[in-house]
């Protein structure tokens, strides 16, 4: 490889970096130009861990022939293919703090440790090269500190030392690339995560400025958990906060899948909205995911009961209204969320289940925007609301004998 071409792949990777190319692209694009300028390249994999929840981190891979590298994911605490850490390459680099590490893979030569490597020589490798390439401790995203790549020979002599000395050459341009892009979207997770994905995905988008937003009609969704205060002080933390996610996760997973934005978690309570047009439809879906989780709620209790595990019930109220959503609070701390009377109200509502025995209650102007879910809902008569001017009519979804929810 001339200096110039190195030169022109350098540029390219930077060029990619300040488009905002995926990862993906970024590899496809560097490897087939390494191939391309003579380096025996099989395979590639470029990994870094991330900073979310539930995902650990990402893989990046490469093989020749391929129309494009792919992602692969692993899970947090999340043992693959059943193997110890120290028999994956990486997981070795990272546990005695190696910076590379290569190996040949003749036909005796692969290590019996990485079952990988003798997987790699099965398809015709015959030189492994791994190097880490780290970031400074400055700025970095929780564990997101460091890029991993390995390189994969098929070359009957492997890599010589000029392709050795290419690839640590153009590493770390490649890393502090792939470094931007896994940036915005560790951002976008982190935001997606805390913020809910539409609010996330508005703050992101530059909508940051305190007391901006717009008015919307929406449904919203409010929820608590039953007794939660007598439960937080008799029931160990570990076992209080099992329950806690055990319980929102059956929530938040079911007003997702209907098309809500869960906004906030309010110590045992959670604030959601349904918005579209028209209006029906949100109101439908409200309402369609306030009666799936009926079941799921029941579901995760009774497997709670039989693992002798602290359980709890829970009341879900349902309101329409007209509501601000945008950024509220101090100049260096602002949420995303939504205010308005409705918002008032739907909490009130949600008090009003223990009165009347029931686990949903739904207002008058939410019942009277349902469209196809008229008929499912029944009256539970008109009542009046601390700080609501006139009395309301309250609903709720008509059940059989069971007490299931008809749909």
């Amino acid at each position: 490889m001339t200096p110039k071409t190195e030169l022109d792949i350098t540029r390219w990777v930077v060029s990619e970096g300040l488009k905002g190319s995926s990862e993906t692209e970024i590899l496809t694009g560097f490897c087939r130009r390494l191939v391309t300028a003579g380096v025996p390249l099989l395979r590639a994999n470029l990994s870094q861990p991330t900073l979310h929840p539930i995902i650990g981190g990402h893989n990046f891979i490469w093989w020749r022939g391929d129309e494009t590298a792919v992602e692969e994911d692993w899970q947090r605490s999340f043992n693959r293919e059943g193997l110890k850490a120290s028999r994956i390459p990486f997981s070795y680099m990272a546990s005695e703090n190696l910076w590379r590490m290569r190996y040949r893979l003749g036909p005796d030569e692969a290590p019996s440790e990485f079952p990988l490597l003798k997987r790699f020589r099965a398809r015709g490798g015959t030189d492994y090269f791994a190097l880490a390439t780290a970031f400074g401790e400055i700025r970095r995203l929780g564990p997101a500190d460091r890029v991993l790549s390995s390189w994969l020979s098929d070359a009957s002599a492997g890599f010589d030392d000029r392709h050795i000395a290419i690839i640590e050459q153009l590493a770390p341009t490649l890393a502090l690339t792939v470094k931007s892009a896994s940036a915005y979207r560790i951002a976008h997770s982190v935001f997606g995560t805390y913020l809910g994905t539409d609010a996330g995905r508005r703050v992101l988008g530059g909508e940051i400025l305190r007391g901006t937003g717009e008015t919307i009609r929406a449904a919203l969704w409010y929820c608590d958990l039953q007794g939660f205060t007598k439960i937080a002080d008799t029931t160990p933390r570990d076992r209080l906060l099992g329950m806690l996610d055990d319980y929102f996760e059956c929530m938040v997973t079911t007003v997702h899948e209907h098309g809500g934005q869960v906004l906030k978690f309010m110590g045992d309570g959670l604030l959601a909205i349904f918005k579209g047009d028209p209006v029906a439809e949100s109101c439908d879906a409200a309402l369609d995911a306030a009666d799936r989780v009926l079941g799921r709620m029941a579901r995760v209790t009774a497997k709670r009961v039989g693992e002798n595990l602290p359980v709890t019930g829970f009341r879900v109220a349902l309101h329409l209204g007209d509501v601000m959503y945008g950024n509220i609070g101090a100049r260096d701390r602002l949420d995303f969320t939504v205010v308005g009377p409705a918002v008032n109200e739907v909490s009130r509502i949600e008090a009003m289940c223990r009165s009347l025995d029931q686990t949903l209650v739904i207002l008058s102007a939410f019942a009277e925007a349902t469209g196809r879910s008229s008929d499912r809902l029944v009256s539970l008569g008109r009542y009046a609301l601390r700080g609501v001017r006139r009395p309301q009519e309250l609903f709720t979804l008509f059940t059989d004998e069971e007490g299931e929810a008809l749909i």
